[in-house]
């Protein structure tokens, strides 16, 4: 157990301290333990703290409490993420509201090279289904890991399809690992953490309170490339998640249907909203995305014309070699800020050394 766990657990659990808050201190304080050890006259001190948030830091003592989750945690063989964590989600870590702590359990890869998230109506229809199960047909030969929240309906039929197809699935609970809701998803759920995994924000005894299901959908957003969403109503959780998608800039796709289809009403509308591209054809949706079938790497750009690029550029090129890269992997892989990376990459493509692939991908050419 890292010495930093139960300080990590303490500030989840601090009245006046959320993701935001967490992030600040710690950025001042350099660590979860910094926080409680610093006097509280330096706390007060720290941008949007304040003497209410500094008192109850300075009053906390609810290390009995933490003492008894941490033994939950082993003993269930659940792994806890800190946002700072190398297996934390990069993907989710670059969004502000991220979780500090996350709980895992499962054995996929969440920093996948690619990652889809579906999301949809818990009134699955048939049209719906057989979207969903075609997709996932489409998706296997590309070393995807597909995101849901377990939830009845859509989120269930893109975690079973992906099972039968052979794709790690993870879905995102509202609620405490100690239990799972809908209670008919036990058996699809201990089917995912072989071939997938179970995460939450949430610890292992937290029920799944109405507030916690929007609250997680940002996760689901968060962790992917690109979101699909599969049906909706006018309204629903699926268009919760596609906002929260398009303000972290991610690529979102709608599965259109007739107007006068309740559970189409609100694909529809992210299309007419220009929020979601529409979704005409899986072979169309694979290349928008840009997965293509290669049977062959791509080709090393010649020695000459890397010798002409700066130390950033030429580490850039060095992690495309790997193969198609999005900018949310340049960025973790590199460390170099996204609005540097960004400049790179336009550099790199008007001296013909990558290409811009669809769905915000670069490769050498």
């Amino acid at each position: 157990m890292s010495p930093e766990l139960p300080y990590q657990l303490a500030l989840t659990m601090v009245n006046g301290v959320g993701d935001l808050v967490a992030k600040n201190l710690i950025s001042y304080c350099g660590s979860a333990q910094g926080v409680f050890t610093e006097k509280k006259s330096f706390l007060r001190k720290i941008p949007n703290i304040g003497e209410s948030t500094a008192n109850n830091i300075a009053k906390f003592n609810a290390f009995d409490e933490i003492e008894t989750e941490i033994k939950l945690l082993e003993k269930h063989q659940i792994e806890p993420l800190f946002y700072l964590d190398k297996k934390y989600p990069f993907r989710l870590k670059n969004h502000d509201d991220s979780p500090i702590l996350l709980y895992y359990k499962g054995n996929a890869d969440l920093n996948q090279q690619r990652v889809v998230s579906i999301v949809g109506t818990r009134k699955a229809t048939v049209y719906g289904k057989l979207f969903t199960e075609q997709l996932c047909e489409a998706l296997k030969p590309y070393g995807v890991l597909v995101v849901s929240g377990l939830a009845a309906g859509t989120d269930t039929n893109a975690h079973k399809y992906s099972l039968k197809f052979g794709i790690p699935t993870v879905g995102v609970l509202g609620h405490g690992l100690h239990t799972m809701f809908p209670s008919d998803n036990r058996k699809i759920a201990a089917d995912m953490l072989e071939h997938g995994g179970l995460l939450t924000e949430y610890r292992y005894q937290a029920p799944g309170i109405k507030e916690n299901f929007p609250q997680r959908n940002r996760i689901v957003a968060g962790m992917c490339d690109a979101l699909i969403v599969v049906e909706s109503g006018i309204k629903g959780g699926s268009l919760i998640t596609a906002e929260i998608a398009n303000g972290y800039n991610k690529d979102v796709y709608a599965l259109p249907g007739k107007i006068t289809d309740t559970w189409s009403q609100g694909c529809n509308k992210l299309v007419q909203q220009n929020k979601a591209a529409i979704i005409d054809s899986i072979d169309e949706l694979m290349k928008s995305m840009g997965y293509f079938e290669t049977s062959k790497k791509n080709k090393i750009t010649q020695l000459p014309l890397l010798q002409n690029l700066s130390d950033p550029e030429l580490k850039v090129v060095n992690y495309l070699k790997q193969g198609e890269k999005g900018i949310d992997d340049l960025h973790y892989e590199t460390q170099i800020q996204v609005s540097q990376l960004a400049l790179i990459l336009l550099d790199l493509e008007f001296s013909g050394v990558i290409n811009s692939l669809p769905g915000k991908k670069y490769a050498l050419k």
